[in-house]
């Protein structure tokens, strides 16, 4: 059992064009359910805005933030300078992933999430950094025994799952002392579900949700919901880290009256 507040990560749709208006709408629509929110990084292979300078204009706006950071599209150097950008605007906490597969089927391969946690340890010996407070830095996690060198990041997401029951195995299976947060996604559609279960090899998509879904698209923001409050119940987790795609209004909407 957490004795931690139970947090709700709210991770939101970076912008493909230079323009921050959407992501305004959706910090303002998620504020009153959301501790904090993640900013993906080159989501789903496709460039977008910098998840550092998105994650200042969350802090800009009264909110908290996470910024994740992915291995595939950088090389020491430029992980350096996205580290350096964040202390300017300061953005003082990371998520570090190994990132989707890009739509060029290439990826730099200089860098790895084990390297970028330990780069960031070694920050407070760097004259560069001096005077700048310490990053957080959280790691992925799937649902498979959790390696040591992850259970030294400041926190753990895990993947989405729709199962509480398989959820609450891996919690009891990997003991750590870092918040951990588990992962709920929205499932918008039937198409949805079936592209989740490609790219999630062990993701266990209920069929009877999915014929909810395809009946009634709230069924899915519905079912979201309600798994954030068995989650919260649980006690196993420090908090859930939710994806509501493109249904974020209606996920407002209902979490803040589950929420009251």
């Amino acid at each position: 059992m957490t004795n931690r507040p139970f947090q709700v990560i709210c991770e939101i749709e970076p912008p493909t064009r230079p323009d921050l208006m959407h992501v305004r709408h959706q910090i303002g629509t998620l504020s009153k359910v959301a501790d904090t929110f993640l900013v993906p990084d080159n989501h789903i292979g496709r460039a977008t805005v910098s998840s550092v300078a998105v994650a200042h204009e969350v802090e800009a706006m009264g909110g908290r933030s996470i910024a994740c950071l992915n291995s595939r599209d950088r090389n020491l150097l430029g992980f350096r300078r996205d580290l350096l950008t964040a202390a300017a605007y300061g953005v003082d906490r990371f998520l570090f992933v190994y990132g989707d597969k890009p739509a060029s089927g290439n990826r730099t391969g200089d860098l790895n999430v084990r390297a970028m946690i330990e780069e960031v340890r070694t920050l407070p010996q760097d004259a560069a950094f001096a005077g700048t407070p310490p990053f957080q830095v959280g790691t992925a996690a799937g649902l498979r025994p959790l390696p040591a060198w992850k259970r030294a990041a400041d926190f753990v997401f895990v993947q989405v799952s729709f199962s509480l029951e398989a959820l609450l195995r891996w919690r009891e299976a990997n003991p750590v002392d870092v918040p951990v947060y588990a992962g709920v996604m929205v499932l918008a559609s039937e198409n949805h579900a079936r592209r989740l279960a490609a790219a999630i090899p062990d993701i266990d998509i209920p069929g009877e949700l999915v014929e909810k879904v395809a009946a009634d698209r709230d069924a899915g923001v519905e079912a979201t919901c309600e798994q954030i409050l068995r989650i919260r119940d649980s006690g196993a987790f420090d908090g859930v880290h939710l994806i509501p795609v493109t249904r974020y209004r209606q996920v407002a909407a209902r979490l803040e009256h589950l929420l009251r």
